[in-house]
């Protein structure tokens, strides 16, 4: 469904103050500790709620209360593991030459991507 006119006109509008505001762009981008999960991480992470949850059974089924609750604490911290991000969702060190070139394939993508979309805007406007 393509846009009106109006709103067509308000989108260029927001297009050109976020480019005449750059700092303002660049605080809508998230933080910079935003990761992703690590498989490492969540593999871990299950299977110490799997044995958290055994101790938690084993300690229910003896009637040793601190077994049930140690059990309990290892699956808490088994599920906090799982679901902790990465700084940069690999393992190993961050920096150099896989850091250059996955900022130079983000850089061609989102290039990629305002040049289809200028393509798209000049489609309409000349339809």
């Amino acid at each position: 469904m393509p846009l009106s006119e109006h709103e067509q006109r308000l989108l260029e509008q927001l297009e050109k103050q976020l480019h005449e505001d750059r700092r303002f762009a660049s605080s809508m981008k998230g933080p910079s500790g935003t990761g992703r999960l690590s498989t490492r991480n969540i593999v871990l992470g299950i299977l110490l709620v799997i044995a958290g949850l055994a101790g938690l059974i084993l300690g229910i089924s003896q009637h040793i209360i601190i077994v049930g609750v140690l059990g309990f604490a290892v699956m808490f911290a088994g599920v906090l593991l799982a679901l902790t991000k990465t700084a940069t969702g690999k393992i190993g060190p961050s920096k150099g030459a896989g850091a250059k070139s996955a900022s130079k394939n983000n850089s061609q993508f989102l290039s990629g991507l305002e040049e289809k979309w200028n393509q798209r805007k000049r489609d309409q406007s000349d339809s």
